[in-house]
């Protein structure tokens, strides 16, 4: 039992579901999933939709050109899914795909997202400053909007 007894979770409000701690009032983590005793459609469904959404962050990632990175919630955002840098961040730490230009994605704040010194980390920086990409001390200064703004409207300076 987490938190002392029983009476005092009660009170809180909270109720056991799915092996965490929920309140009523607030949307269940996990939604549940319903399924129709003995048909797997809704697997089938869910793995179909989840490959769509893989396949969606993958055609984003590939449209970065070249000399140019975007972060992680840039990513999503532009794949559909605001809010779900943490996805994209997952999908790419299992990526297989050799031609995929992963290094063109970075955290928000424009640093590389892998531990410092590890072979990722090395190989990343060399593949952004092979594109023209500067990268100082593990980060990548990107343009503020008013920057870029001012450079769309009156030319690079």
């Amino acid at each position: 039992m987490v938190c002392g007894a029983l009476s005092h979770e009660r009170a809180a409000g909270l109720t056991r579901i799915a092996s965490e701690w929920h309140h009523p009032r607030m949307p269940s983590p996990r939604p549940s999933k319903t399924r129709v005793a003995g048909s797997h459609a809704g697997d089938v469904s869910a793995t179909r939709a989840a490959e769509q959404v893989r396949l969606r962050i993958l055609d984003v990632i590939r449209a970065i050109p070249a000399g140019e990175v975007a972060g992680y919630g840039e990513v999503a955002m532009r794949a559909g899914l605001p809010g779900r840098a943490r996805l994209v961040a997952k999908l790419l730490s299992s990526n297989q795909d050799a031609a995929l230009p992963w290094h063109r994605v970075l955290r928000s704040d424009g640093r590389i997202a892998l531990p410092e010194g590890s072979a990722g980390y090395q190989a990343q920086c060399q593949r952004l400053r092979a594109e023209g990409v500067p990268v100082e001390r593990g980060r990548v200064r990107r343009a503020t909007a008013a920057q870029r703004l001012d450079a769309a409207v009156w030319g690079p300076s």
